[in-house]
């Protein structure tokens, strides 16, 4: 592994760090991999620290390094790298490959944790893992469940257009995010916000339920409190697929919107259009599409398949007599550009959909 990644993926039992036989505060393990993760992580870190804390980070697990970025160099994840730069030891950052490996959950028993808790780790869990923390694991999942079960419950939700959404900070069970509720918050979603901003909001409201909550967590009270889903009422959030990433026109306006709203960050929205010059030779372009606003449909040109700019908008005829506005939009090999900077390097040529 490259000198670069200072930790290691798990250590022998016999290496594990030594543990003060006195100490007081309780074990705690966190889990998490991406950006939103690591806010969770600052989260704890501070609240671990301070003075009167009732417990410690016994250790961080999260994903092995990938290949990101231009140079496909292997990187830690940001959570490990969140966790390396506050000065936490690097070989108590585990990255198992799957989490039910066997040394790993040695390695993992060794350190008695009472709780774990999970932000969108990444890895399933198995039983043998789920035995190992003396008062369970608790994960933070962005959504009111038992609505949106799965691995896209904010971009599914946004994608439905739904005006209300949550957090609920849950008992980890073997079935998907269906193991009892501790507590939950709702929040109000504006129709312009996009998934990365709602994932970062939610995972803030949902850190502030733990600190909260942990009281009762370490002392086994919230175990009693807690409620069980009704699972008459679960939906499902599957996992996103670039493949799903292209709009059709033949929507109304309003779907397509929630559709860029949700898809923002990866995979992102596609839309191909038709570049239209003086003499009639057209030219196919592929459009990623990423700000958009709803038009109402007594504002529409006459010709559904031409593409018009009206104010600060590319305006896209769609179906029910309504029409998306594009307001930031990302050439082939450009940067994202202003719909109008779009617009003026036209420069006379027409565009038409594709559908």
């Amino acid at each position: 592994m490259p000198s670069a990644v200072l930790f290691r993926r798990c250590f022998c039992c016999n290496g594990a760090p030594s543990l003060n036989p006195t100490r007081t505060k309780k074990q705690l393990v966190f889990m998490g991999s991406p950006q939103v993760s690591a806010s969770v992580l600052d989260v704890l870190l501070n609240a671990s620290r301070e003075p009167n804390s009732i417990f410690q980070l016994a250790a961080i697990v999260t994903q092995p390094p990938s290949a990101r970025d231009r140079g496909r160099k292997l990187m830690p994840s940001p959570v490990a790298q969140r966790a390396l730069d506050k000065g936490f030891p690097s070989d108590l950052i585990f990255t198992p490959e799957r989490a039910g490996e066997e040394t790993f959950l040695a390695d993992l028993k060794a350190l008695k944790p009472e709780v774990c808790v999970t932000a969108a780790y990444g890895n399933i869990l198995p039983n043998k893992f789920l035995e190992i923390p003396q008062h369970g694991t608790v994960n933070i999942h962005p959504s009111l469940l038992p609505l949106y079960r799965g691995a896209a419950p904010v971009q599914r939700a946004l994608q439905d257009g739904v005006k209300e959404t949550g957090v609920s900070l849950v008992y980890t069970v073997r079935a998907l995010d269906a193991g009892p509720i501790i507590s939950c918050e709702r929040v109000e979603v504006d129709d312009h916000i996009k998934a990365p901003e709602l994932l970062s909001m939610l995972f803030d409201r949902g850190s502030e339920l733990l600190i909260r909550e942990l009281p009762s967590i370490f002392d086994g009270s919230a175990r009693l409190k807690a409620y069980a889903q009704d699972d008459s009422k679960a939906t499902l959030a599957p996992k996103l697929k670039s493949e799903e990433s292209w709009l059709s026109f033949s929507e109304e306006a309003f779907v397509l919107h929630n559709k860029v709203r949700a898809f923002a960050g990866w995979p992102g929205t596609r839309a191909k259009v038709q570049f239209v010059d003086g003499n009639g030779e057209l030219d196919i372009q592929e459009l990623k599409i990423i700000t958009t606003r709803v038009r109402n449909c007594g504002d529409i040109h006459d010709n559904k398949d031409e593409i018009t700019f009206k104010e600060d908008a590319l305006i896209f005829p769609c179906a029910g007599c309504s029409a998306l506005e594009v307001v930031e939009i990302q050439p082939p090999g450009k940067k994202v550009m202003n719909a109008r900077d779009f617009w003026n390097g036209l420069r006379g040529r027409k565009l038409k959909k594709v559908l």
